[in-house]
This record gives C-alpha cells, structure tokens and sequence, in this order.
C-alpha cells in the first residue's frame, strides 16, 4: 500500500485555507475482492467559503498481510486518519434486495404488493409497451435503483444487480465494512456519476464511455481529469494525477468522493416521484450541474 504525501505547491496551498474551519471532507471507496490489492481511497476537502475542492489524499492498493485485513486498514483509515468525515460514498451496492429484507410471509413477488415489488413491476410493465420481449426482474437480486438507471436516463446504463454474479462478494465487503463505520455512507455508480459530470463539463460521449477501456483507458482518464483541472472544478495534483491515469480504482475512489461532495451542495438527481421510501438509492449528479459553488477566487 502506498501513500501519495501531499507537495509543497499543495500544502503551501493548503496553509492558505488551514485557518478556515468550514472544510467539509469526503471519502470515496473503490473496493474490490477482500483477497486482492485494487482497494482505493480518495480523501477531497471542499472549502464553501473559498469555493474550492481539493484532492488532499490518495490511497491505492489496500491489502490484508499476514496478521492485519485490508478492511481494517480502510476501517483505521475512514475512522483515525481523516476525521471528521462528513461522509463516506462506496461504489458498490449498501443496501440488499427487497425480497431479502422483507420478513412477511412471501406469496411470491407475482402477487406481492409491496411497495419495492408494486414499483418493480410498474416499470417492468411500462418497459414492455416499448419494446418485447423484456426479461422478467428478479427481487431478491436486483432493486428499485439499478431497473431506474438501467431503463430511465437519456444514456443506456447497465448497472450490476446487488446480488449478481459479479457484485455479490464485493457487496459482503462493503456490508462488512459499513456496518462498522459511524459515518454517513451513500452509494455511487463511477459510470453515470462520470458520464453526468463529464458531459456538464463538455467533454465528448465517446471518452465518458471508454474510461475502463483496457487499451485507451488511461490516455482517456488523463483527459478527463485535465478537463476538471482546466475548469478550474478542482485541484489536483500532479502524482495523484499519474496514480488515477494508471489505476482505476483510484480514479473510481475520486468519483465517488466527487459524487459525495455533489450531493452535499444540492447538484445530485433527486427520486423519482413514487420511488419506495424504503429502497436503497444511488447517488448521482444532475444532467445539467451549476458549478458556480467550486469556481471562487
């Protein structure tokens, strides 16, 4: 595990701020199977009164060694070395199904009137009047948020279900790890959070949707972040820049932080009307952010 420390062009930007107590700070978390070395931390500082944003730490490769967990060091990290958090955004799934929180006795999601299960099946039904056939949904894999973002926004979004294959044991983690944490934690899809804020900032479709791409992905994440840098949404500096170009997880740990301060500053999608009070929901920006609160002297 490595610790970027902060340049002198950073901390003597920092000394400027360091008397101004209305910093509001944020962690985002890029997690990945409890027995690998991708784990992320992004620490940004947003400073309402000076309207700016820093990127102030960046952990990359959290692993467990012989005797101490990765999930303790991202515990220790989020609970010791950068308090007080304002809040903590995972990009992965915090809340379960329906079908697995629900206690009552179950006459199957075809005739349940739940309000997660009524709002499953409205959407499904709406979906299929545009276009069939459409596969049946499955609550006890997938929620109210991922069918939202899968089949409502204007670019096509295939989120993983909580539950499925691939997010399943990341999910266990991030479960593990949040249940420990007395932190207010929210839930970010990097995709959609990139895609809205990329697009608020101009930058072209194609980019926003290579970012992972295995050959162009890191001349396409260094894009990006030069455009962020260039509109003055945030300070980065140059390391970290090169750690978030080379690794992914980095650059999804950012995006989530990113996301968290957006949600603080009001720039985030409200629900949906009708959107069960109940069910778990993924944090992402407006299709149209006023940057005004980031762009100050």
């Amino acid at each position: 595990m490595s610790k970027r420390k902060l340049s002198t062009t950073r901390d003597s930007v920092s000394n400027k701020l360091k008397d101004d107590l209305d910093v509001k700070r944020f962690a985002g978390i890029s997690l990945a199977g409890g027995k690998t070395d991708k784990a992320a931390i992004a620490i940004m500082e947003y400073y309402p009164k000076h309207r700016k944003v820093f990127l102030s730490h960046l952990i990359d490769k959290i692993k467990s060694d012989e005797k101490i967990s990765g999930d303790l060091k991202i515990h220790q990290h989020l609970t010791q070395d950068f308090q007080p958090l304002n809040q903590v955004a995972f990009d992965v799934p915090l809340t379960l199904p329906k079908c697995l929180r629900c206690r009552l006795k179950c006459p199957g999601y075809e005739l349940c009137s739940e309000p997660e299960i009524s709002w499953l099946w409205d959407s499904y039904n709406k979906r299929n009047k545009q276009k069939r056939p459409k596969k049946l949904f499955t609550p006890y894999t997938e929620r109210c948020t991922e069918t939202y973002i899968s089949s409502s926004l204007e670019e096509a979004f295939h989120p993983s279900h909580a539950l499925g294959a691939n997010l399943a044991p990341v999910f266990a983690r991030g479960q593990f790890i949040q249940r420990r944490l007395k932190l207010k934690t929210m839930e970010v899809y990097p995709r959609l959070s990139l895609w809205r804020i990329g697009r608020s900032l101009g930058i072209q479709k194609s980019y926003l949707r290579s970012h992972k791409h295995s050959v162009e992905g890191e001349t396409i994440r260094r894009a990006i972040l030069e455009k962020l840098s260039e509109k003055n949404v945030a300070f980065l500096y140059s390391q970290d820049v090169r750690l978030m170009v080379s690794d992914s997880h980095c650059f999804d740990a950012f995006i989530c932080a990113f996301t968290a301060i957006l949600k603080s500053v009001k720039q985030c999608e409200a629900k949906p009307k009708g959107y069960p009070k109940s069910e778990g929901w993924v944090e992402f920006p407006a299709k149209k952010i006023d940057w005004k609160w980031c762009q100050g002297e």
